[in-house]
């Protein structure tokens, strides 16, 4: 009766927040716990006119197929080819500029950097797919145009294979890291004045107050996020590769996120079984990860997810 009644207190004293939360857990309810259910078709040769529990069970049959398939060496190289890709190009660059923007005293340049930076996130995956095409064209492409002046053969970049990954990676960076220098930023506003104004008493120049003031203050989030991105090392953008996907550059693009998808639902006679294992799977190695990552993170730093 005690924890009830200060449970009540509490809920009183700020119910608009308890009221806030409802739509968010109900979405995470509705759209990840719930088609869990789903999941174990995986394990099933799944027939829809016999539903979930009437298909009859095969256990690891499914995934034993896709460990076979003469595809699977190539999606998964593919795709950790991708995602680490991104990831040591990507995950750097919002800490550099967040620090660099930081550092500015120049407010109308830095509000200027921002926008623009920020900008490109909001533009729709369809939108700067079509972007890239447009820029990346052999015959009218703004980046064709200026090899062409310089006396070079123009490129065929969206043809070549060996080129889908930079392409992929570099427009994701320039989409993305102005807005994440959002979290850095945040947490470089925490960062006490008086740390930088004693720095510059004893004669530390800039790039010292950087090193040893403003890296240390944002090191826990580095963390955090670095725990997170590698714990969807397997999550490489499904939309945007499959978009940027044709039949030149298919032996570099095809990961499993677009192969599931290929096998599982666009075929002329759906598996939807395979499909579900093949998610699962990648979805298992996630998990997997970001249990190791945040073990190492908790051993070798105070910092962790849990």
């Amino acid at each position: 009766s005690i924890r009830r009644g200060v449970w009540g207190r509490e809920f009183a004293a700020n119910y608009q927040l308890y009221i806030m939360m409802v739509a968010p857990l109900t979405f995470i309810i509705v759209f990840h716990y719930v088609p869990m259910y789903g999941a174990q078709i995986a394990f099933k040769e799944f027939m829809a006119v016999r539903g979930i529990w009437g298909s009859p069970w095969v256990g690891f049959a499914q995934f034993q197929r896709f460990f076979r398939a003469y595809q699977f060496r190539r999606v998964m190289l593919n795709t950790l080819e991708i995602s680490l890709y991104s990831l040591v190009a990507g995950f750097p660059i919002p800490i550099i500029l967040a620090v660099a923007l930081n550092s500015t005293r120049m407010i109308a340049f830095k509000r200027v950097v921002q926008m623009t930076t920020y900008a490109p996130y909001f533009i729709s995956t369809v939108v700067m797919v079509g972007i890239i095409i447009q820029f990346l064209s052999p015959r009218f492409g703004m980046v064709n145009r200026a090899i062409q002046a310089l006396g070079m053969e123009s490129v065929l970049f969206m043809g070549r294979p060996d080129l889908f990954s930079s392409v992929y990676v570099w427009s994701g960076v320039w989409q993305h890291a102005g807005w994440g220098t959002i979290i850095y930023l945040a947490a470089l506003s925490s960062v006490d004045p008086s740390l930088h104004e004693a720095a510059i008493v004893d004669g530390a120049t800039r790039l010292r107050r950087v090193v040893s003031i403003d890296i240390p203050a944002i090191a826990p989030t580095i963390t955090i996020l670095l725990i997170l991105n590698l714990g969807m090392l397997m999550n490489v953008g499904f939309e945007k590769v499959l978009l940027m996907q044709n039949s030149l550059n298919l032996q570099r693009s095809e990961i499993i996120s677009t192969f599931a998808y290929k096998v599982g639902l666009a075929g002329n006679l759906p598996q939807y079984s395979y499909g579900a294992a093949i998610g699962l799977f990648n979805a298992v190695i996630n998990f997997a990860l970001l249990l190791v990552v945040n073990q190492i993170a908790k051993k070798l730093s105070e910092t962790s997810l849990f």
